[in-house]
């Protein structure tokens, strides 16, 4: 078994894209779409990465949205978390990244240690539920309008978790 457990919801491919990307980089990760594989198998890892995109009025993704309740039933206060998340700031500059600071939410409640939190600086949004310490909960992707930083953040981003994850936050 991987280290470490990377679960995305991913409706229309970009999230799984990004998830896939994170993967490759970081090696020694079982990767699992939400759609497809039970939301338990977050209890196998002590390490664990959670992506989601946000849909509509900052809604979470259908996926997540399906199982956000199920969380309640995992301890994650023996878990190392991490988070991404990908929004429109243009489009949705009023709920750039809730769906990922909805998961932040949900997880802070039960008891998770945080590791990834990603800087806000470079982005152009009015609000976000993602906003955490600071800055962003997680690494903050946003495809639709800053796809060529994507590679560059994934790679700063990976290089921070591997430090991060090592230390056990």
């Amino acid at each position: 078994m991987a280290n470490i457990g990377l679960f995305y919801g991913s409706n229309g491919g970009a999230t799984e894209d990004v998830a896939q990307r994170i993967a490759a980089r970081l090696g020694d990760v079982d990767l699992f779409a939400i759609s497809e594989s039970t939301i338990d198998r977050i209890s196998d890892y002590e390490q664990v990465i959670l992506g989601t995109s946000t849909y509509g009025d900052g809604d979470l993704q259908d996926d997540w949205d399906g199982v956000l309740s199920r969380l309640d039933d995992i301890d994650f206060s023996d878990r190392t978390v991490a988070l991404f998340g990908l929004g429109d700031q243009d489009g949705f500059p009023d709920t750039f990244l809730d769906g990922m600071g909805i998961l932040n939410e949900k997880l802070a409640e039960r008891g998770a240690r945080f590791v990834g939190r990603w800087d806000s600086d470079g982005y152009d949004f009015m609000q976000s539920k993602a906003i955490a310490d600071g800055g962003f909960a997680g690494l903050a992707i946003d495809e639709d309008n800053q796809s060529d930083l994507t590679d560059e953040r994934i790679a700063r981003w990976v290089d921070q978790l591997k430090a991060e994850f090592r230390k056990g936050a």
